[in-house]
């Protein structure tokens, strides 16, 4: 036993370096690799050779995605509004908030979101695009300082990310994990609306079951996976703005980061009003292919957050050859629309790499649409004009200024932006 004792310090230095070792993927200390022409061709294979033979199987492959990964759209659930509140000062004279709380179905499971939207004033003619984001913290910590709802119902004084905690969340995560930097949207002439998509499920896996199953439509199944559910916000928050006259329906994008990607992809695959969307470190159940043995994979993010998906989902962890669907169909079901996948060199737990073969792959039916789809050579030849965009950064898992500059190229690449009446000088800082 003494020595035991004796070699205990070193048995657990031994433990916690095999640990660190374990992680690096997970902490972004190494590198994806750039190389694609070595690694195994995504499977299924998209055989249609027509537009029709396609989009005679597209009903069937959303079905089968619905099954096997990602649970049942709630199609039909009820969807309704409540009183909009107008916040004038929020960014002085760069522009205003309004609040509007949505609610998804009925009776004891409905469940209430706060979508606040940003609208720039702008001296230009014509409605303006919307991109509409769901983000990790709540609203106090997208738009800090300004008196919107929390999710508590209390309204927001400061920030959510203040303190240790999101000092420590920006410096791993990027300065704009939570914050929106609201003043490079509205220079480019963008309305810009987001909701904390934990308002709708909570993001745990002993809460979201509950909240799941109150999401019923009148008929049809609830969503079975937090994912669904999120990416019905989107619809949902559509459902609000696609009448409003400040709004062009037409350049609506959708956007999410990390597992809010997923959800916007999904959004854009089960909500044809979807012009574009961003889906930024989005992995796996996102654009990263399940059959891919780099990065996190099936089996662990379904163990960590088996709430997320489809229970059949994880089933499939030791037999992937046998899942009968894989991400890069779920990037074809977006065609023609175009897509934004957002990476990091060193995040290779999200698996960079099998996202930009899963959009080679699904460049095969863009084309049947006359689309080029994925049009760069390689991962690092960022194409913000290709129906199919994929940027590689570098660096981890998070949200910088890099990622908002890519985001906004390729908005402006699909959508065109005016030309905003605001001076080089004016800022929101100066405003206060």
């Amino acid at each position: 036993m003494a020595a035991l004792l004796k070699r205990l310090p070193l048995l657990l230095g031994l433990g916690a370096l095999a640990l660190i070792a374990s992680s690096c993927t997970m902490l972004g200390l190494n590198y994806a690799s750039l190389e694609v022409d070595n690694k195994p061709a995504p499977k299924p294979e998209l055989a249609a050779r027509t537009l029709d033979q396609w989009e005679s199987g597209t009903t069937a492959l959303k079905a089968a995605f619905e099954t096997h990964v990602y649970g049942p759209w709630p199609d039909g659930l009820a969807v309704s509004f409540g009183e909009t509140r107008r916040i004038d000062d929020a960014f002085g004279m760069l522009g205003h908030v309004e609040e509007t709380p949505i609610t998804l179905g009925e009776g004891d499971g409905a469940r209430t979101f706060h979508l606040a939207v940003a609208y720039p004033n702008l001296d230009v003619a014509g409605p303006l695009p919307l991109v509409i984001s769901q983000t990790f913290s709540s609203n106090c910590s997208v738009f800090p300082n300004i008196p919107i709802t929390a999710p508590d119902g209390s309204t927001c004084d400061g920030s959510r990310m203040d303190g240790a905690v999101g000092f420590v969340a920006r410096t791993i995560f990027g300065e704009y994990i939570a914050e929106v930097p609201i003043e490079d949207w509205f220079r480019q002439g963008v309305v810009y609306a987001t909701f904390y998509a934990s308002e709708i499920v909570p993001d745990s896996a002993s809460s979201a079951p509950d909240a799941l199953a109150g999401l019923r439509p009148p008929s049809g199944e609830p969503p079975t996976g937090a994912l669904m559910a999120w990416a019905y916000g989107f619809s949902a928050a559509l459902d609000l703005l696609e009448t409003d006259a400040r709004v062009d329906a037409s350049r609506t994008a959708v956007m999410g980061h990390s597992r809010h990607g997923k959800a916007a992809l999904m959004a854009g695959v089960w909500d044809s009003r979807v012009d574009a969307v961003i889906a930024h470190q989005s992995g796996f159940g996102g654009a990263s292919l399940s059959r891919s043995t780099t990065g996190e994979g099936v089996k662990r993010i379904t163990k960590s957050y088996p709430h997320w998906f489809a229970p059949d989902y994880g089933a499939y962890a030791g037999r992937l050859d046998d899942l009968p669907v894989d991400q890069h169909q779920l990037l074809a079901l977006l065609a023609p629309t175009p897509v934004f996948l957002g990476n990091g060199r060193r995040d290779v737990w999200s698996d960079p790499n099998s996202s930009f073969r899963a959009a080679q792959a699904a460049s095969d039916v863009y084309a049947l649409y006359g689309s080029n789809g994925l049009e760069q050579p390689g991962l690092e030849a960022f194409a913000p004009a290709a129906d199919l965009s994929f940027f590689l950064r570098p660096g981890g898992h998070g949200v910088d200024k890099r990622d908002i500059a890519g985001f906004l190229d390729f908005l402006d690449a699909h959508f065109g932006t005016p030309q905003p009446a605001m001076s080089a000088d004016t800022s929101i800082a100066a405003e206060r």
